[in-house]
């Protein structure tokens, strides 16, 4: 499925570099929805999150030059997108909590109990570190492998697989109030 993908994206920079910049939108539209996921998850605000992946687009398309294509396409265009939601945070007005959309169901008492967990998950997700939350979004949100988050992050898998660890530990502690961050 990578492979595929990969000699797609190619594909796609090698005609945007040889002058088709209409070829970069479909970078755009492969990676628009997951860029915007990781960058929610992230930041914890869609607004944030939206502007952080629009400029990450625009970052990707300026630097499109200096692209190694013996690299993923997603890893390289990833650490642009980590680099923004950084920009994000450091330039980040009051945060307001995100706003979820309430699954239908016949049963209130239903909706609200998983519209709580939900947020219990968001809160203890933005409460992690970004090092931790970043793992566990690369892993649980957009499935990649233990290789791809190294090669995606530029760590070593024994790394990758340390620092999930420890991401799931805290985050279950955080879940389980058994700690509280400031």
């Amino acid at each position: 499925m990578y492979l595929t993908e990969d000699a797609d994206d190619q594909s796609l920079v090698r005609q945007c570099m040889a002058g088709d910049p209409a070829s970069f939108e479909g970078l755009v539209q492969r990676y628009q929805r997951v860029f915007f996921t990781l960058a929610v998850r992230m930041l914890g605000d869609r607004e944030d999150a939206s502007d952080a992946v629009q400029n990450a687009f625009v970052k990707i398309y300026e630097k499109l030059h200096t692209y190694d294509p013996d690299r993923r396409f997603f890893s390289w265009a990833y650490r642009i997108l980590v680099n923004e939601c950084f920009n994000a945070r450091r330039a980040r007005r009051p945060v307001e909590p995100i706003s979820g959309d309430l699954p239908a169901t016949d049963n209130p008492l239903a909706t609200l109990e998983i519209e709580e967990r939900r947020q219990l998950v968001r809160q203890a997700l933005l409460a992690l570190s970004f090092e931790h939350r970043e793992v566990l979004v690369l892993r649980h949100f957009t499935e990649l492998s233990y290789d791809e988050i190294g090669s995606t992050l530029d760590l070593p898998v024994a790394t990758v697989k340390s620092r999930l660890h420890s991401a799931r530990q805290r985050l279950a502690r955080l879940l389980l109030g058994m700690e509280i961050e400031s």
